[in-house]
């Protein structure tokens, strides 16, 4: 062919809106010759390879310089270098060793993106067939260039985004672009509005898509990144990764505990140095008080917590892929959940049969592709094999039928069209196979599906003659049709029976079903095939849908229950998207839907506005998803997007957390997600937000515990300074107790199990830090208890009992240490009582509590530790005074959740009450 200049197809050029020959005309393209050898090298110099961009992504030793950034990071590096300072350097080196290891599980998170990026690569078909120098190749499909004629086949990945320019009965799966469950019919001669939705443009094809039936051949119009999967990309790679709720609460927790050690250090040196004490003595003494502020093994507890929450979310089919995402789905006041496989079973399914005028409509039982339910006419139950009008119904739909209905792994599969897979299990249940009937009814020929037609008609031969069946669209069957099935016999078909048929056809379409008619036509001998389709005999209706979930009403309850709002963001169609909502109760009888061109012609102002209100979006594409996700975070919520396709993944990954599914997911769904559902079940998203919300309370008991106890110890340096007394702590005994005794119940608390009550709650509002002002309140009770119980201790036994310096010491860090480890049992919920919660129902406590204390029996008792840490041996006498003391935290604590006026809980802190489901 003769090169011609070719129009660029940029952003104006809009393929699906005009004729092929004015496509063909812009590429400068011959649909019999195709593109010469030397016009494709051109294209390929003009427009790059055939392949998605790679962005440049961070080094590691860059990912390892961010995780340095965190305020608390920074105090326990400086905590290092004090402790270092002080001659410390074992506990330096602890904490160092803490810090590395936080920074290295943060490291291990940062390559999720190119993950996300190189999954959809993989997407692009290896090899094409294209018709080049008047001749069809395969070439590699990076080196297809805008203007190469494609031919596609069954089976085949769509290799770029083509305008189709010829088709035969060609049909697409676009469920991993688009979302919807059905299968495209496509149809070349059609041209549509120039903003047509991706799942409506019935005259293209889109890189990534797989041809499930049919044949075609299509005119490249975009590849690499101007395909449809190319823009996706794009807008994966500029979604950066915000700071979780976790990460911003503990990052404003740190930035707190270090403006607090420095001034508590300040003013305590200050004033020691004022009343005369020594200076070197108080340096000393304020760089421990400073390292006592902050606690050391924070970082490494909330990693723990998170690791545990990790394994437990495992064993409830989620599975974690960044570590706090496990505390954000307890924060989550949104899931904006896919339809297809996460709240329906991604399964066609015939759930109603109408079998003619007169006649009630059958429910079938039974969801998805497992070949097992009943058919049921009010409470009563139907046998197919006592019913031969049902029966008739039922071996119209084996017969005249391409499909194939398997199992594989102990799940059912249906290999070919999902419709046809769905009229052959409603078929299995009734008894009928594809199998034996074939036997005893083979196809000896057949008047193929066609978009225009939309019918197929199938001949079998009997025993005594032939039988012609038919399935097709309603409005298509119904005109051939001259009689109808009247339980055993037959009977002419009327007017006013069509118009019943008919009216019978909308309500179910109007229910969100898809509706086929099947009918039949016995012979006494074979016709010619343009006659098959004469003189027909109605059976009746099938209606057919992608069926919820059965556990999924539950989970949506639950999920109103917990302040969370479910919506639901399909590409399905606007109908369909309303029943399924209506049906599991997302939606309320008289709601709206929101369609994608809707979304089009509203300002983001205005998006925000009725995001609040609105539960069900229909025919959404990727950006508009995108918006939604963002008008709602711009709204304060925290948001957690399902999803399994391609066309998911710019909103799984810019969203608080994206939750793919495990089973039906793309690839890059499940690399732009942070968790991912292993058993596709929406009910497995809201358990793992009860497990969020169980860590965080978790996290947050055992930070109180771990700040009050900080909080004890400044007050006693604090105190003693100020009063001119004696320190009743050294440094190494202060951090003993913070890298050593404190730690095991710290953990220990992270293992808490959950409140009953803790999906009866709201959400917590996302910039609700970790120890609101009430929680403060608490914590300072519970520290100003524990520094007097120690005070008493030491002041006693120095005035009152004129005892050494260091006997006085060691009954104050004996009286800390138990004080800090009967606390710990209190601290296990912010408002229940031991006795509620069952004293040995955390045994994770109850074993840090022995472990701790036996490490203080060393301590005290075995050599050279006591000279070590300075401390003397016990009377035991005194070990009673100790524990008295000691207990005395405890006690506050336990009276303090008895007390109404005491803020100690959520349920108490919030007014606001979750909505009721609706």
């Amino acid at each position: 062919m003769k090169d011609t200049t070719v129009k660029s197809p940029d952003a104006g050029f809009a393929p699906h809106s005009v004729s092929v020959e004015e496509v063909i005309a812009t590429l400068a393209t011959d649909l019999t010759e195709g593109l010469s050898s030397a016009e494709v090298e051109r294209r390929l110099q003009e427009y790059g390879p055939n392949t998605l961009p790679e962005a440049k992504g961070r080094t590691i030793l860059e990912a390892f310089r961010d995780q340095f950034a965190n305020f608390l990071i920074i105090l326990l590096l400086a905590a290092t270098v004090l402790s270092a300072a002080i001659g410390e350097y074992l506990d330096a080196a602890a904490i160092a060793a803490i810090v590395i290891l936080s920074a290295v599980l943060g490291v291990a998170q940062e390559w999720r993106a190119e993950r996300a990026l190189q999954a959809l690569r993989s997407m692009m078909a290896p090899t094409a067939r294209v018709l080049r120098n008047r001749r069809v190749e395969e070439v590699a499909s990076p080196l297809l260039v805008p203007g190469d004629i494609v031919l596609l086949e069954p089976g085949q990945y769509v290799p770029a985004d083509l305008r189709l320019a010829d088709t035969k009965e060609l049909k697409m799966n676009e469920a991993s672009l688009t979302g919807e469950s059905t299968q495209v019919d496509k149809d070349a001669r059609s041209i549509v509005d120039l903003d047509t939705p991706i799942a409506d443009r019935t005259n293209s094809a889109f890189a990534g898509t797989i041809v499930t039936y049919g044949r075609a051949t299509g005119v490249v119009v975009a590849t690499g990144a101007g395909t449809e999967v190319g823009r996706i990309a794009a807008l994966v790679g500029k979604q950066e990764q915000e700071q979780t709720p976790l990460q911003r609460r503990m990052s404003g927790l740190g930035r707190w505990l270090g403006s607090a050690a420095i001034a508590v250090s300040v003013v305590v040196f200050a004033v020691g140095a004022v009343r005369g004490n020594d200076i070197v003595d108080m340096l000393l003494t304020a760089v421990s008080l400073a390292v006592a502020a902050v606690p050391e093994g924070l970082p490494a507890v909330v990693a723990v917590a998170l690791a545990v929450g990790m394994q437990r979310m495992a064993q409830r089919h989620a599975l974690i892929r960044r570590m706090s995402a496990v505390e954000t789905l307890g924060s989550a006041t949104v899931i904006a959940t896919d339809k297809t496989g996460t709240l329906t079973k991604g399964e066609m399914t015939v759930v109603r049969v109408y079998l003619g005028p007169g006649e009630p409509v059958l429910d079938v039982t039974g969801a998805g592709y497992e070949p097992s339910g009943d058919f049921r006419r009010d409470s009563e139950t139907i046998d197919p094999r006592r019913h031969h009008h049902l029966r008739l119904l039922l071996l119209a739909s084996v017969l005249c039928n391409d499909a194939y209905l398997q199992q594989k792994d102990e799940r059912w599969h249906v290999v070919g069209d999902t419709t046809e897979g769905a009229l052959l299990v409603v078929a299995a249940k009734g008894g009928l196979t594809r199998e034996a009937l074939e036997a005893e009814h083979p196809r000896v020929a057949e008047v193929p599906f066609t978009s225009d037609r939309r019918l197929m008609t199938t001949l079998n031969e009997r025993d005594f003659g032939y039988v012609a069946y038919s399935k097709g669209a309603p409005g298509a069957l119904l005109p051939l049709c001259s009689q109808r099935q009247d339980g055993d016999a037959t009977r002419p078909l009327e007017e006013e029976d069509k118009r019943q048929i008919l009216a019978a056809s909308d309500e179910l379409a109007a229910a969100g079903l898809r509706v086929l008619a099947l009918a039949y036509r016995p012979l006494e001998q074979r016709v010619a095939e343009e006659k098959l389709e004469e003189q027909l005999i109605f059976l009746g209706l099938a209606g057919m849908q992608d069926p919820p979930r059965p556990e999924v009403r539950d989970a949506v309850e639950l999920s109103y229950r917990a302040g969370i709002i479910p919506i639901m963001v399909t590409g399905d169609h606007r109908a369909t998207a309303l029943a399924i909502g209506r049906d599991l109760r997302i939606a309320r009888d008289g709601d709206s839907v929101l369609t994608g061109p809707d979304i089009d012609r509203l300002t983001d102002a205005e998006l925000r506005r009725v995001v609040d209100q609105t539960r069900i979006y229909a025919r959404i594409s990727p950006e508009q998803k995108m918006r939604i996700v963002d008008a709602l975070r711009e709204k304060g919520h925290i948001v957690a997007v399902t999803g399994d396709g391609v066309n998911d993944a710019p909103a799984l990954r810019g969203a608080d957390i994206g939750v793919a599914m495990g089973i039906t997911g793309t690839d890059v769904a499940k690399e732009a997600a942070d968790m991912v559902i292993t058993d596709d079940n929406y009910a497995s998203i809201v358990a793992a937000v009860e497990e969020g919300r169980k860590i965080f309370d978790n996290i947050r008991n055992f930070v109180i515990y771990l700040l009050a106890a900080n909080l004890g110890e400044i007050l006693i340096i604090f105190a003693a300074v100020v009063a001119g007394t004696p320190v009743p702590l050294l440094p190494i005994q202060i951090l003993w107790v913070n890298l050593v005794t404190d730690s095991f119940p710290a953990l220990a608390l992270g293992m808490e199990p959950a409140d009953p009550d803790i999906m009866s709650r709201p959400p917590r509002p996302p910039q609700e830090s970790v120890v609101t002002r009430p929680i403060a309140l608490v914590l300072v009770i519970r520290g100003v208890a524990e520094a007097i119980a120690v005070l008493v201790a030491f002041l006693v036994w120095l005035y009152a009992f004129d005892r050494p310096e260091e006997e006085a010491r060691t009954m104050a860090f004996a009286t800390l240490v138990v004080a800090e480890l009967l606390k710990a049992h209190g601290s296990r919920s912010l408002y229940r009582t031991i006795i509620d919660l069952g004293p040995f129902k955390n045994m994770y406590v109850v074993g840090a509590t022995i472990l701790s204390f036996g490490l203080l029996l060393l301590v005290m008792y075995v050599p050279p530790l006591p000279d070590a840490f300075e401390v003397s041996l016990p009377e035991p006498w005194e070990w009673l005074v100790i524990f008295g003391l000691g207990s005395t935290p405890l006690i506050v604590i336990e009276a303090m959740k008895l007390m109404p006026w005491v803020p100690t809980s959520e349920p108490k802190e919030r007014r606001t009450r979750p909505r009721p489901a609706p």
